[in-house]
């Protein structure tokens, strides 16, 4: 029986995790989303981009043979990146250090970096991965339109949204790289449908989280 091939597998996952409505974006571009749920959202990145760092670091300590082990690194030096960049949206919502230090994240809007840690000890290299790249242009998407919206909508200058022009780009080559680490995985012997399993719920966990920032809204 021939092995399955990471591209099909890419091709599978794209037809099921795509940009879906999102109710706090939608408020966000009309302008009525209020000021304290900007801070929230800086609250809940704070511990999303503390959370994945650590995450994306065990899992190249789990899977180091290249190009996994190079691409997660990457990654999570990727969320340190990221982290310098919220300073500066946090500071124009008036979600300053202490704000963030002291702010008590949402279950729901963390279950996202939940399944991240879980999937460092519990996921398959090639599950993890396809998770990562279905779900990178929904976030990606995601990030694009509240930038757009802040600055547009709310006045926020260019450098206060940098986190989401950030995220709102592929890293060059991560795509190539994933690709080549999702048929690593399953070159070993690795469950495709357990693949297809987490790049669903991954995507389930990304709604939590604008849906947990939407709530009462």
């Amino acid at each position: 029986m021939p092995k399955p091939k990471a591209r099909e597998l890419i091709d599978a996952a794209a037809k099921e995790i795509y940009v879906v409505p999102n109710p706090f974006l939608d408020l966000l571009e009309d302008g009525r989303v209020p000021r304290d749920r900007l801070r929230w959202l800086a609250g809940e990145q704070h511990w999303i981009l503390r959370s994945d760092q650590r995450s994306f670091a065990a899992l190249a300590a789990r899977f180091p043979d290249p190009p996994a082990g190079e691409m997660f690194l990457s990654l999570s030096g990727g969320e340190i990146q990221a982290q310098r960049l919220l300073t500066a949206y946090g500071e124009a919502v008036g979600a300053d250090e202490e704000y963030l230090r002291r702010y008590e994240p949402r279950p729901m809007a963390q279950a996202y970096p939940a399944f991240v840690a879980w999937s460092a000890i519990n996921g398959t290299l090639s599950g993890i991965t396809l998770a990562m790249l279905a779900n990178l242009g929904v976030w990606g998407a995601y990030c694009a339109r509240a930038g757009d919206a802040l600055v547009n909508r709310y006045d926020l200058a260019e450098d206060a949204v940098a986190f989401f022009r950030f995220f709102s780009k592929t890293p060059p080559g991560f795509e190539e790289q994933a690709t080549a680490a999702i048929q690593a995985g399953l070159d070993a012997g690795e469950d495709p449908a357990m693949a297809l399993r987490m790049a669903r719920a991954m995507q389930t966990y990304e709604m939590a989280f604008w849906d947990a920032l939407a709530e009462d809204l």
